[in-house]
């Protein structure tokens, strides 16, 4: 990619159109294999997904990523689209509540989520003069995510969280984010287990963030042989933070885990 576009890796060369037509080629496709895998989990035909919520916050393009994931998915022509650009890192949590309201004043409705993003459009070659630069593109990441969401989950649908209320506030500037919720909520250190190792393990993917930290939190818990799928929490609350500063918190009552005798 970088041979091919070489004005990318040097700090004044301009290279915006070559970033976004990589973007808005990319990002659909990213997102496709993120939602290919929670239908497949999901277990149901793709013609009963009614809603579409995708999120990102890479590229803008008419028509958008969410047209074009319909497509690559082979989704119902009628699939109600709701496209949300430029949100920031916060929108996973803002995808949640537009999908809760959707769902809840839908009957039999359910709502696909998908969040893709990508970080070409931010990348630059190296700069001696420019740390931060750096950091930010060690800390930023490539990711998506997707879940699907329903008020009135069937017998055959195995529901993971239940998404209690939700509410987005602006709040003041903060860094170190995980470490200042820790100290100021006085937390014990696994409560944030999961949103730190993801980071570790795949840096800020943005939007695509709070669902790998909630997949994440499903897998150990399972692992674990823990009695719900919040680490054996029946309470837990999500927070996602991005530009303004904005905040998105999401209350979460925790589903058990049934686990087959004898295993």
């Amino acid at each position: 990619m970088l041979k091919e576009n070489p004005k990318m890796s040097t700090q004044a060369e301009p290279s915006l159109n070559a970033r976004h037509d990589m973007l808005i080629k990319e990002v659909p496709k990213l997102g496709e294999k993120a939602a290919s895998k929670a239908i497949k989990e999901w277990g149901r035909p793709k013609s009963d997904i009614t809603h579409l919520i995708f999120c990102s916050i890479s590229g803008v393009d008419a028509p958008g990523a969410d047209y074009k994931l319909v497509n690559l998915l082979g989704l119902n022509p009628s699939v109600k689209q709701f496209m949300l650009y430029q949100q920031g890192c916060y929108a996973g949590g803002t995808v949640l509540r537009l999908a809760k309201d959707l769902a809840e004043n839908n009957a039999d409705a359910r709502v696909l989520v998908v969040c893709s993003e990508m970080t070409v459009v931010s990348f630059r070659g190296p700069c001696e003069t420019q740390l931060d630069n750096m950091v930010g593109q060690a800390l930023f990441a490539d990711g998506a995510s997707a879940a699907i969401v329903s008020a009135s989950p069937l017998l055959v649908e195995r529901s993971l969280f239940h998404v209690v209320s939700v509410k987005q506030t602006i709040l003041p500037n903060s860094e170190a984010i995980l470490n200042q919720i820790e100290t100021t909520l006085g937390l014990e250190k696994e409560k944030l287990r999961a949103s730190k190792h993801m980071l570790s393990e795949y840096g800020n993917m943005s939007s695509a963030c709070v669902l790998f930290v909630l997949d994440e939190m499903r897998k150990r818990s399972v692992e674990e042989r823990k009695a719900t799928m919040g680490e054996g929490l029946t309470w837990g609350v999500l927070y996602g933070f991005g530009p303004g500063m904005t905040m998105e918190t999401v209350l979460l009552h925790s589903v058990p885990i049934q686990y087959n005798s004898g295993k």
